[in-house]
């Protein structure tokens, strides 16, 4: 059994949304994520600056400059996240302060440190980060690499310029493994982000083809009983005509096999409408769910994990019905839905804050709601006390669904 609250429940327009949620966090994971890469990469560079003896104002510039640089590149990552796959590489409008301030930055890093490879990261950082296709970001971030790297050779054999690191000190290698592959590092993060916007997109469109299929699917099935009914009425009636004048009783028979024939499409109708307007009843629940939220109710629901093995039929109506008498009639402070099942039946109950002004929420809907539970073998219990209200209704396990 698992209890979530009411963000976390799926709903058809909620699997959606919570799916939405996900990508969001997801997005935001990555986006920290490569931060977290920048600014320990700068912690890195600032300890060396420091054990190096550089000026003490030089390594105060380099750690405020960092906070830019990293803002700027945060910039270009929320226009990344909106990218459209044919839009260009970069709306220049947008990115060009950001470069400017990694090519500003690598300035300062540069005067701080007489490093190459140090002081053309930041740009190379920003310029990965830019909507490159999928082809030719991966030669952009080799080339990118491969730059990184031959600098960082050049810088290793000019002793690191101004700051003089001594190549026997354990800290010069991992400076130069992040800095040749900080680049590397952050597509690596990008592409992750974008596989998880492909699948997205394929659940969408996997959702609005079921959707499709399902409608044409309701739509043969309406053609083939409407037209079966018809052509059996037409014929009764056509029938029905002739023997009229002839044999009345003939007639009138044929007239009542006509009727039973409407009779019967208007039955096999409600059906199929009822057969298409079925939802799963964890969605039934997270609608339920989403909606009290919506209104202001504090609400979260418990859901059993076979949920999808209960009775629908019975059980979606009931949902749907208390659901609106707790925003009818409830105190609006909170309430709490379960559907949860032992050996032989399931049990659904939704309690909620009672106000004291709102009437006593016995009347003709709960009434009709116990007739439905009696019609399938089940039962529904009404409790009101101690500024609270519950609903519950227990069927059998084997109820049809």
């Amino acid at each position: 059994m698992t209890r979530t609250s009411a963000p976390a429940v799926a709903l058809s327009a909620s699997g959606g949304a919570a799916l939405s949620r996900g990508i969001n966090a997801t997005w935001w994971y990555t986006v920290s994520a490569i931060l977290l890469f920048e600014l320990i990469l700068v912690m890195v560079w600032f300890s060396a600056l420091g054990e190096a003896g550089v000026d003490a104002w030089a390594v105060l510039a380099v750690g405020l400059g960092a906070l830019v640089w990293c803002a700027s590149t945060l910039a270009l990552m929320v226009d990344y996240r909106h990218r459209t796959e044919g839009a260009p590489v970069a709306s220049w409008r947008r990115v060009v302060a950001p470069l400017a301030i990694a090519a500003a930055y690598g300035v300062v890093v540069w005067i701080a440190s007489g490093s190459w490879a140090i002081a053309l990261l930041p740009l190379v950082q920003s310029v990965v980060l830019l909507n490159w296709p999928a082809g030719v970001r991966l030669r952009v971030v080799l080339a990118a690499t491969l730059l990184l790297a031959g600098l960082w050779v050049i810088d290793a054999r000019l002793g690191f310029g101004r700051v003089g690191v001594i190549t026997a000190e354990p800290s010069w290698w991992l400076i130069g493994f992040y800095t040749v592959f900080l680049p590397g590092m952050t597509v690596f993060s990008l592409w992750w982000w974008d596989v998880l916007i492909a699948l997205d997109r394929a659940r969408a469109s996997e959702a609005k083809l079921a959707a499709t299929q399902e409608r044409l699917r309701l739509a043969t099935d309406v053609h083939d009983l409407q037209g079966h009914h018809l052509q059996v009425i037409a014929l009764q009636l056509e029938l029905a005509e002739r023997l009229m004048s002839r044999d009345p009783a003939a007639s009138l028979q044929h007239l009542q096999t006509a009727r039973a024939s409407v009779d019967e499409a208007r039955q096999g109708t409600r059906d199929l409408a009822m057969r298409f307007r079925s939802v799963p009843l964890r969605d039934e629940l997270a609608n339920a769910v989403d909606l009290l939220r919506a209104a202001g109710t504090d609400a979260d629901v418990t859901v059993d994990e076979d949920a999808d093995r209960a009775p629908a039929d019975v059980i979606g109506p009931v949902i749907r019905e208390t659901t609106t008498n707790v925003l009818r009639h409830g105190g609006g402070g909170w309430a709490r839905l379960s559907l949860t099942r032992d050996a032989s039946s399931w049990r659904y109950a939704i309690s909620n804050d009672a106000s004291d002004a709102a009437p006593q929420q016995d009347g003709a809907g709960l009434a009709g709601l116990g007739r439905r539970a009696a019609d399938a073998g089940g039962t529904l219990d009404v409790r009101r006390g101690d500024g609270e209200f519950t609903v519950t209704m227990t069927v059998p396990a084997g109820g049809a669904r």
